[in-house]
């Protein structure tokens, strides 16, 4: 893709875990080249602390995150709008302006509340990674 300053927003539901991910993998791999908020159409009360983990882990700090609901980020006109889960595709309101609208498909980490969730945090956090880098590089969505 071109260098170019894009505008992206990533909506999921809850705007805690997946939707934050990308935005703090945006910011870290986009060079300059991308201006990026998030939101959710149900927004949780705090980014999940397992999130905030799992990209310290590869030096990314979403500590400062928190949770948006769509509506209060939709004066910002975007050149790309990415759902990063179903519910969040399939309820997430119209946005005025022209843009892009992208779906990428992502298990929610939240919802695994065994003794392994920090595995799916990762497995999730290292998707969304590879999803941005191989978008980022060629304009095109890898399947995972």
């Amino acid at each position: 893709m071109n260098s170019t300053n894009r505008h992206i927003l990533v909506l999921c539901t809850g705007n805690s875990a997946r939707s934050q991910m990308a935005e703090g993998w945006f910011r870290h791999l986009g060079g300059g080249t991308v201006t990026v908020a998030s939101a959710g159409t149900a927004p949780r009360p705090a980014v999940h602390p397992l999130a905030i983990e799992a990209m310290r882990e590869v030096g990314i700090d979403i500590s400062a995150h928190w949770p948006k609901l769509v509506q209060d980020v939709m004066d910002t006109p975007y050149d790309y709008v990415m759902t990063v889960c179903d519910h969040a595709r399939d309820t997430c309101p119209v946005l005025p302006g022209t843009h892009q609208s992208l779906h990428w498909g992502f298990d929610d980490p939240a919802a695994d509340e065994t003794d392994s969730a920090m595995l799916t945090f990762r497995r999730i956090r290292d998707q969304i990674a590879d999803t941005i880098r191989t978008w980022l590089a060629t304009g095109q969505s890898p399947t995972h």
